[in-house]
């Protein structure tokens, strides 16, 4: 296979082609000391406050969608054969103020405007979307989104009231989406790209048959979907990624595919991706779906990519383990499959060798009589990571627990089920007394460790309480029903 040297990519409607591209460079370090685009801003560097927020365009299934991304954790080779779109492209019908930028200002949504350009992005994409949304909808999608000045409220205000300035139907991407398309489309060469200095060296397979040759070649390269956690190793640790492969692009990666036995997932589909299926599949993820970091997070990060880094508060294993998951592994041409929970070993280690990668997570759909909950509880409601996670699926029949998965991130150095409290469930009554013992049994199960998110003691009580709010919330003779989601 014949090899390209260079990123290609538009950038506000320009082609751009560039060559050795260091495989740690981000997209906003490229944004604003080489092309002093420096509307974008530089808050957090970890994707957490919104302030770095562009869209990026990308082809799916031949058509173009545009999704809102966090430039200081979006690595610039990862932009292969996308559009990348900046506040300063943002213009009226007449060259004047965007509709959004125009709300801006008349509803007081900007104050001293750091944040602000990071704001009108992300609800510019909302805007394209959905023109007429609810204030619910409007505060998830500036989830994402950290201000320290107005409030907020000037801001939902600006977006609702976005439409009158204006509609999508007139906006410049909008009408100009058909030439766009047509140019990502070209860039398409089918050729894998390597890029960069041999140290630092940027490698994007064709496909999914060359990303497993690549690995074959390169066993310890840093494998990079979202970026969603590798970004953080490089703007927080400053550790070296290179020679570092990017996936988020693999489409054979992207698949859902729904039967009547289970759900699979791709590795590479990310959290907005999954969302809808994955939500009516299961409806107890819904609210806890909406709490995963913010909309920015949800385009990039991958569900694959979540389990592969084997981080104890990682926010999908919990509830995937509970849930029976299992997962496909590659190296080579060779494949092979495990449960979801045999997969972490210990904090740090995963069963996973080098050059092999996940490509696809197998969900069974849930079976009668299973009751299913999930819960998150962070220090933050919205955009925040967990210090505790849980997911819970028990099966009841004639009165009595048959079955039951618990699994919690955060209690130990991988996500982990309570085994000791599962066995004081399995075979039980459904009474609140079974759930009193399980939550006693947790002590056994469980010694957590003290940091700044929760203390050890906060981490059990809570887990225990979970188990007797799931018990609340299932419970056809509770008198009142539990919010799952109100903590």
């Amino acid at each position: 296979m014949t090899h390209r040297p260079d990123i290609r990519f538009l950038l506000n409607g320009a082609d751009v082609s560039l060559k050795d591209v260091e495989a740690d460079k981000t997209l906003l370090d490229f944004l604003r000391l080489e092309r002093r685009l420096t509307g974008s801003k530089e808050g957090c560097a970890e994707g957490d406050c919104g302030a770095c927020t562009v869209l990026v365009g990308r082809l799916v299934e031949g058509a173009l969608t545009c999704e809102t991304v966090n430039a200081c954790i979006r690595f610039l080779a990862s932009l292969d054969g996308c559009h990348v779109v900046t506040i300063e492209h943002l213009r009226g019908e007449n060259g004047g103020l965007h509709p959004i930028q125009q709300a801006m200002v008349d509803f007081h949504g900007s104050q001293c405007g750091f944040c602000t350009p990071g704001f009108v992005m992300s609800l510019y994409a909302l805007w394209m979307a959905n023109p007429e949304p609810t204030e619910t909808e409007v505060e998830t999608a500036i989830q994402g989104n950290l201000c320290r000045c107005t409030g907020y409220q000037p801001i939902v205000a600006a977006a609702m009231a976005a439409n009158r300035y204006g509609s999508p139907a007139r906006d410049f991407l909008e009408l100009e989406r058909t030439g766009l398309t047509e140019r990502l489309a070209a860039l398409k060469d089918g050729r894998r790209v390597v890029t960069g200095p041999a140290d630092n060296q940027a490698i994007v397979p064709a496909d999914v048959d060359d990303l497993a040759a690549v690995l074959e070649e390169n066993p310890n390269a840093t494998i990079v979907a979202g970026s969603t956690d590798v970004g953080l190793w490089v703007t927080k640790f400053m550790r070296p990624i290179g020679p570092a492969v990017f996936i988020g692009h693999l489409e054979e990666l992207k698949s859902v595919t729904v039967t009547d036995t289970a759900l699979e997932l791709g590795a590479g589909v990310t959290y907005s991706e999954a969302q809808e299926t994955i939500c009516e599949i299961f409806p107890h993820l819904k609210s806890y779906w909406d709490r995963i970091a913010g909309c920015q997070v949800r385009n990039m990060g991958t569900i694959g990519g979540n389990i592969a880094n084997g981080s104890p508060i990682g926010d999908t294993p919990p509830v995937l383990i509970a849930l029976g998951a299992q997962i496909v592994l590659r190296k080579g041409a060779g494949q092979r499959s495990l449960p979801l929970e045999d997969f972490f070993i210990e904090y740090g280690k995963q069963d996973r060798t080098p050059g092999e990668f996940v490509t696809s997570i197998l969900i069974p759909r849930p079976r009668e009589g299973q009751l299913n909950a999930a819960y998150k509880i962070s220090k933050r409601r919205d955009e925040d990571i967990s210090s505790v996670a849980a997911g819970f699926s028990v099966t009841v029949a004639g009165g009595r627990i048959t079955d039951c998965h618990l699994a919690f991130g955060g209690m130990a150095g991988t996500p982990k089920r309570a085994e000791k409290a599962e066995a004081a469930l399995r075979g039980q009554p459904w009474n609140e007394a079974s759930f009193q013992a399980a939550a006693r049994a947790l002590g056994a199960d469980f010694t957590p460790l003290s940091d700044w998110r929760a203390s050890a003691d906060y981490r059990l009580t809570v887990a225990r309480n979970l188990l007797q709010r799931f018990f609340l919330t299932h419970d056809e003779t509770t008198a009142e029903p539990v919010d799952l989601m109100s903590a």
